[in-house]
């Protein structure tokens, strides 16, 4: 099975969140109530790749029974809730779309991962879709409608179905490229709801280093009036005019997970034949002029660091010369390879409008949000549960999982405790919090 050095180049389709020193309020011990408002006998979950329990840069049948939404249905069971249906990959197929697994750490910062190519559902039977290969259909209804790499942008547009193939599998053939995510949710009457949905209307631009690409409509900032609109649009269908409750979870700060923090300057010139003091250059704009230095403000993305030293023919007045991928300003890192410091700011500005948005719309509706945002920088710079520590480092953090994006499911029980402090809070419920250590984190080998 070959072996590489960490490099996704589809990662840029999924969603984010951000894991950024206070100790989360777990409690075990409580007299389940759903109080007098909830009904969770049909707990519906609308979402992202977070949502499906994606992690280590794919989706497996593991990953899915280990979802947050997953979690929350264990635990609304104590509560009244009822049959939560997820579009699980066969034991057959428990591989799924395929995944990333540990097969040496050399450095902290430079894993080896193996792919993961055995048991998959990939379907080669019929022509892959633009976003990947096709999936084994589940067609079926179901209760976590979680679609990995979807954006509120996208979720309005029939023609997605024809793109995304987590989102493929969930339509039957006369409904592909006819149906829109929208439509989905609204025939899915659920007597309670979660949605997570946001993060790739700026995490996509994100991870392209805020360049976004000519031939996806959906690789760009999701302008805010859109956003909103389609928020508006299926909060009204999931709320039913007042008489269904549930939570929404606002975008977190995405430039802070692992992703654009782990191949630091320092990182670099740590590697092996890098001098201390090298320099790396990165372009930071269309002319061929627009290079400078990197600094430690800029942010390197985790599948850049597979290309840095890269030996490159670049051509010279002199004729070609090889000059080393970042350590000359003739061969820069790309722009599509770092997310510079002033596109740090703009992500966060922009990651403030779209919450904004949502908290307007959430508010209209009377649902509470989980606000992720504010509850990851809040437990900045680490934790601690059950003596356990978490951080937001790089596999050894517990939290992130091999794509330095997704959580394992350690973080996504966490995230399920969270969601269940909420809707205690707001609804004077008392459904029970998960043990989280009762989940794996990263597998090592």
């Amino acid at each position: 099975m070959k072996k590489y050095i960490y490099k996704a180049s589809v990662l840029a389709l999924f969603a984010g969140v951000l894991f950024t020193s206070c100790e989360p309020e777990i409690n075990y011990d409580v007299n389940p109530s759903a109080g007098a408002e909830l009904d969770f006998s049909n707990y519906v979950a609308i979402g992202n790749s977070l949502t499906a329990g994606y992690q280590d840069g794919g989706l497996y049948r593991e990953a899915q029974l280990n979802s947050y939404p997953a979690i929350l249905a264990q635990q609304f069971e104590e509560v009244g809730g009822g049959e939560f249906v997820q579009p699980l990959f066969t034991e057959a197929q428990r591989n799924g779309s395929g995944y990333l697994r540990l097969a040496g750490l050399p450095t902290p910062t430079s894993p080896v991962l193996e792919p993961v190519t055995t048991e998959l559902a990939v379907r080669r039977d019929v022509q892959p879709l633009p976003g990947g290969p096709r999936l084994t259909k589940y067609t079926d209804p179901v209760n976590n409608l979680a679609v990995p790499g979807i954006s509120v942008l996208s979720a309005a547009t029939p023609i997605y179905g024809g793109v995304n193939p987590y989102f493929e599998r969930l339509l039957t053939d006369a409904e592909v490229g006819q149906k829109s995510y929208a439509q989905k949710v609204a025939e899915a009457q659920p007597t309670f709801f979660t949605m997570w949905l946001g993060n790739n209307d700026i995490l996509t631009y994100a991870t392209n280093g805020a360049v976004a690409d000519p031939t996806n409509p959906f690789s760009d900032k999701t302008p805010v009036a859109t956003f909103k609109a389609v928020y508006t649009q299926m909060m009204a269908a999931l709320t039913k005019g007042g008489t269904v409750e549930g939570v929404v979870a606002n975008i977190p700060d995405v430039t802070s997970v692992p992703f654009f923090n782990t191949v630091t300057l320092a990182a670099i010139r740590q590697g092996d034949n890098v001098p201390d003091d090298a320099v790396i250059y990165i372009k930071v704009g269309p002319a061929p002029t627009d290079v400078r230095p990197l600094t430690e403000n800029d942010r390197v993305l985790l599948t850049t660091r597979a290309n840095i030293g890269r030996p490159d023919q670049v051509q010279t007045p002199n004729g070609p010369v090889t000059i080393p991928h970042g350590f000359h300003p003739a061969n820069p890192l790309a722009d599509n390879e770092v997310l510079d410091a002033e596109e740090v700011v703009e992500v966060q500005n922009h990651t403030k409008l779209l919450n904004q948005a949502i908290a307007e719309v959430a508010a209209a509706n009377n649902i509470p949000v989980f606000d992720v945002n504010a509850f990851f920088t809040s437990i900045k710079g680490g934790f601690k549960i059950d003596e356990v520590n978490y951080t937001t480092s790089f596999i050894s953090g517990n939290l992130f999982s091999l794509d330095g994006v997704h959580l394992t499911p350690r973080g996504y029980a966490i995230i399920a405790n969270e969601f269940v402090r909420v809707i205690n809070s707001h609804y004077k419920a008392s459904v029970p919090t998960v043990n989280v250590t009762n989940y794996r984190t990263v597998v090592f080998p």
